[in-house]
């Protein structure tokens, strides 16, 4: 489904989403060996910006989505 939205994106809005998502998943990555290896748990600030950041990624494609859907009714 995600990628069906992404597809659907300007090449702008795509290539933001597609560079965020890395972001995202590369934080991700760290704090899971951090985990893993260290047993060192994240701050807890940088756990309420990644989930800032992937609320404002899904409010930009669900945004498009509307836009999508409205285009598609009318």
């Amino acid at each position: 489904m995600v990628l069906v939205i992404i597809y659907l994106m300007s090449q702008t809005k795509r290539e933001q989403v597609i560079s965020h998502i890395r972001y995202l998943r590369q934080e991700l990555r760290e704090m899971h060996l951090g985990i893993k290896e260290d047993d060192l748990f994240p701050d807890p600030g940088e756990l309420r910006v990644l989930i800032a950041q992937m609320e404002a990624l899904l409010e930009l494609i669900e945004g498009n989505t509307k836009i999508q859907s409205n285009a598609e009714a009318a």
